[in-house]
C-alpha cells in the first residue's frame, strides 16, 4: 500500500510539474505574441523610413547636380550655395535659381546633359542588375540582414555624395545607392508582406509604405534646394545620412541579424526564375512597369516642354509635381478601403488605375498653362497609387497560394519592374521627344496603359485560388517546430477568424497564410486549384 501511495504521489507531482511547465510556456507564448505585434509596428516604421530616405536621396540631387556639373565643367570644385545656376537657369544669364526644381535640367548643355542623364539613370540600372541576386539572397537569409546591409550601403552612398568633388565620385555614389536600394527596398517590402500576413492589415501596411515613397520623392527637391541654398551643398546629404544611421541602429535593436535563429524554421522560397515565368506574376510585373513609365518619362522632359509651350517660370516648373502628392495619398487610402470591403476586385482597381493613367497622359500635351497641367499629373499619380496599392498585395497573395510564402524574390521582380521604367526614362525620353515630339510621347504612353488595362482581367479569378491539397495535408499533419512556428500559428489562428486574405473563401481563410510555417517541394508548391 505504501508503494502504491508513493507511486500515486509521484504521479501527482509529475502532473503538477507538467501543468506548471505548460502554464509557463503559455505565458511565455502570450508575452512573445504581444512583443511580436509591437515589434512588427516598429519594423514597419523602420521600413517606411528606409523607403522615404531612398526616394529622398533619389530626388534630392535634382536641384544640386546641375551646379556640380557646371562647376566641374568650369574647372572648379563642386559648387557652393553661391555658384551660378548652370543647367537650372531658364536663360543662361540670370542668377536666380529655383529652390523647388522637381525636374531635370534643360537639354541645352550638350555633353553636360548626357552626363546628367546617365547619372540619374545609373541608380536604376544597377538596381535592375542586382535585384535578381538580392531577391534570391533575401529568400535564403531572411529579411532583416539584407535590409540592414542596404541601409549601410545607402549611408555610405549619402556620405559619398556629401564629399564628392568630381563626376566619377558622383557616378559611384549614385550607383552605390542603386546597390543599397536593391537590398533595402526589396527586403523592406518583403518584410512587411511577411509580418502583415492577413488582409486588410497587409494592404494598409503596404499602402503606408507607398505613401512614404511618394512623400520622399515629392518633398526631396524642396528639401534639397532650400538646404543647399542656405546651408551648403553637404548639409542635405549629411542630414539624410544621419537619419539613415539612426534607422539602421533601430533595426539593429529590433531584429539583430545574428539573433535571427528562427530563420532555420522558415521554408525555402521559390527560385526567382520560376516566379518570373508564372503568368499571373508576369501580368502584375508588366502592369507595374507600364503604369510607372509615364512618371519616369515625364520627369526629365516636362520642364523643357512647359517652358517652351507655355513660358512657365522657374517656380511653376519647380512646383509641377508637388500637388500630385495629395491625390497619390488619396489613391492609396481609397484602394485600401475598397480592398477591405471588396477584396475580390483588386484586379479591377489596378485596371481602373491604368485607364486613368492612360487618359491623363493623353491630356498632358493639350494643357496650355500651369493650372491645367497640374490636373493630368495628379491623375497620373492617383492612377499609379491605385495600381501599386492593389497589385503589390496581390503579388504576396499569389506567392502564398501558388508557391511558398517567402517574399524576397517576388518583390525583387516588382523592383525590377520599377527599375526598368526609371532606367530608361532619363536616357530614352529625351531622345523620343527630340525625334517624335512631346505629344507623341504622351500619346504612346497613354495608349500603352489603356491597352494593358484589359490584360488585368487575367487576374480576375486569383481570389478563388487556394493552396494544393498536398500542402494543406502537410500543414495539418505536422505540428509547429520551435517557438517561432508556434507564435506564427497562434497569431494566425486568432487573427484569421476576423481577417481573411484578399478574396479568400470562408473555409480557406487561414489555410493560405499558414504556408510559411513549413516548406514543401517545388512540385507541390506549383500545384494549385480553384475553390
Amino acid at each position: 500500500m505504501s508503494e502504491e501511495a508513493g507511486a500515486a504521489g509521484r504521479a501527482r507531482a509529475a502532473v503538477a510539474r507538467l501543468s506548471e511547465a505548460v502554464g509557463e510556456r503559455r505565458r511565455r507564448l502570450g508575452t512573445a505574441m504581444g512583443e511580436a505585434r509591437r515589434q512588427r509596428r516598429l519594423l514597419l516604421v523602420v521600413v517606411c523610413v528606409a523607403l522615404l530616405l531612398d526616394n529622398m536621396l533619389y530626388m534630392v540631387i535634382v536641384p544640386i547636380i546641375p551646379d556640380y556639373i557646371a562647376a566641374m565643367r568650369g574647372g572648379g570644385g563642386a559648387a557652393g550655395p553661391s555658384a551660378p545656376a548652370g543647367g537650372n537657369e531658364s536663360g543662361g544669364g540670370g542668377g536666380n535659381r529655383s529652390l523647388l526644381p522637381a525636374r531635370y535640367p534643360p537639354a541645352a548643355g550638350g555633353n553636360e546633359d548626357v552626363q546628367i542623364g546617365v547619372l540619374f539613370a545609373s541608380k536604376a540600372m544597377l538596381q535592375l542588375l542586382v535585384n535578381p541576386l538580392s531577391g534570391t539572397l533575401i529568400d535564403r537569409v531572411g529579411y532583416e540582414a539584407p535590409l540592414l546591409a542596404g541601409l549601410a550601403v545607402m549611408f555610405l552612398s549619402t556620405a559619398t555624395f556629401a564629399f564628392a568633388e568630381n563626376y566619377a565620385t558622383l557616378f559611384a555614389a549614385r550607383s552605390l545607392q542603386g546597390l543599397g536600394s536593391a537590398f533595402a527596398d526589396t527586403a523592406g517590402i518583403a518584410l512587411i508582406a511577411d509580418r502583415y500576413a492577413e488582409e486588410p492589415a497587409r494592404s494598409r501596411a503596404l499602402g503606408t509604405a507607398l505613401a512614404c515613397i511618394s512623400f520622399g520623392s515629392l518633398a526631396a527637391p524642396p528639401f534639397g534646394g532650400v538646404l543647399y541654398e542656405f546651408a551648403g551643398k553637404r548639409v542635405p546629404f549629411l542630414v539624410l545620412a544621419c537619419v539613415c544611421l539612426l534607422d539602421g541602429l533601430l533595426l539593429l535593436a529590433l531584429a539583430p541579424p545574428c539573433a535571427t535563429g528562427a530563420r532555420a524554421n522558415m521554408p525555402v522560397g521559390t527560385p526567382i526564375h520560376r516566379l518570373m515565368v508564372d503568368p499571373y506574376i508576369a501580368v502584375v510585373a508588366g502592369a507595374l512597369a507600364t503604369c510607372n513609365i509615364p512618371l519616369a518619362f515625364l520627369e526629365p522632359t516636362i520642364a523643357n516642354w512647359m517652358k517652351d509651350s507655355m513660358g512657365a517660370s522657374e517656380w511653376e516648373v519647380g512646383l509641377t509635381w508637388l500637388p500630385a502628392f495629395f491625390p497619390h495619398v488619396l489613391g492609396v487610402y481609397v484602394t485600401v478601403r475598397l480592398a477591405a470591403a471588396y477584396p475580390h476586385l483588386q484586379w479591377f482597381y489596378g485596371a481602373l488605375g491604368m485607364a486613368i493613367i492612360g487618359a491623363s497622359s493623353c491630356l498632358v500635351p493639350a494643357c496650355r498653362n500651369f493650372g491645367q497641367v497640374i490636373i493630368p499629373l495628379c491623375g497620373i499619380c492617383f492612377g499609379i497609387a491605385l495600381v501599386d496599392t492593389a497589385l503589390l498585395p496581390t503579388l504576396a497573395f499569389l506567392v502564398d497560394v501558388r508557391h511558398v510564402s517567402v517574399y524576397g524574390s517576388v518583390y525583387a521582380i516588382a523592383d525590377i519592374s520599377y527599375s526598368v521604367a526609371y532606367a530608361l526614362g532619363p536616357i530614352v525620353a529625351g531622345q523620343i521627344v527630340h525625334t517624335m515630339g512631346f505629344a507623341q510621347l504622351n500619346l504612346g504612353m497613354g495608349l500603352a496603359n489603356v491597352l494593358y488595362a484589359p490584360v488585368l482581367l487575367f487576374l480576375k479569378n486569383v481570389c478563388q485560388m487556394k493552396p494544393s491539397h498536398s500542402e494543406r495535408n502537410i500543414l495539418l499533419e505536422e505540428g509547429p517546430k520551435g517557438l517561432y512556428d508556434t507564435i506564427k500559428m497562434e497569431e494566425r489562428k486568432g487573427m484569421g477568424k476576423s481577417l481573411r486574405p484578399a478574396g479568400e473563401m470562408e473555409g480557406n481563410g487561414t489555410d493560405s497564410y499558414r504556408r510559411d510555417l513549413t516548406g514543401v517541394s517545388e512540385e507541390d508548391s506549383s500545384d494549385y486549384e480553384y475553390s
